[in-house]
């Protein structure tokens, strides 16, 4: 009988090879990548703030006054002139939208019966200003709700209304500034006729 080592035969076959030398990496490396994310934080701050800064330097234009925005769409409105219900539409929106931004009065969103008791116990308006805008909003509810189909006239008419509380109801230094604008403009006229 034949007695072989079993475990000398098994550790024979299990030789490996060395292994390759590891590298023991000095206690400075952890410092090169505080360093580079600091880099990167430092430059990720200053960027941020340049962006911020350079949001700052923009310059909006000023804002369009409420009456001149209101003459502009009034201007507008008369290319709807051979439309009736349109017209009247743009012409009253007008006049409500100027009223909110003007006086912070929420009229676009009332109904005329609302707007006008909410508008009687406020000291915005004069009374024959109430009065008038009362009759004015009275005519275009008759446009857009009652189907009254008024002539060309009539809506001039309301033009002239909606124009006339815009012009009554604006600030006063912007009273004076198309004041000394008209008479501005009157004066080449005025030369102009005496030099003929």
């Amino acid at each position: 009988m034949i007695v072989t080592n079993t475990s000398a035969a098994s550790t024979a076959t299990d030789i490996r090879d060395i292994k390759p030398p590891i590298e023991i990496t000095g206690g400075w490396a952890w410092l090169w990548w505080v360093l580079i994310a600091a880099a990167i934080a430092v430059a990720a701050g200053l960027l941020w703030r340049w962006l911020k800064r350079r949001k700052l330097n923009v310059v909006l234009p000023p804002p369009i006054p409420a009456h001149v925005r209101a003459k502009q769409k009034l201007q507008q409105a008369l290319a709807l002139i051979t439309q009736p219900k349109p017209f009247v539409i743009a012409v009253s929106d007008t006049a409500r939208t100027y009223l909110e931004e003007r006086f912070d009065f929420h009229a676009p969103e009332r109904t005329t019966e609302e707007f006008l008791r909410e508008l009687a116990g406020t000291r915005l308006l004069l009374s024959d200003q109430k009065d008038s805008l009362g009759n004015f909003l009275a005519s275009c509810d008759l446009v857009k709700f009652a189907k009254y189909e008024p002539g060309e006239k009539e809506l001039l008419e309301l033009h002239g209304s909606a124009l006339r509380l815009v012009e009554e109801t604006q600030p006063a230094e912007a009273t004076a500034e198309s004041e000394t604008r008209e008479s501005g403009n009157a004066q080449p006229e005025e030369i102009a006729n005496h030099k003929s």
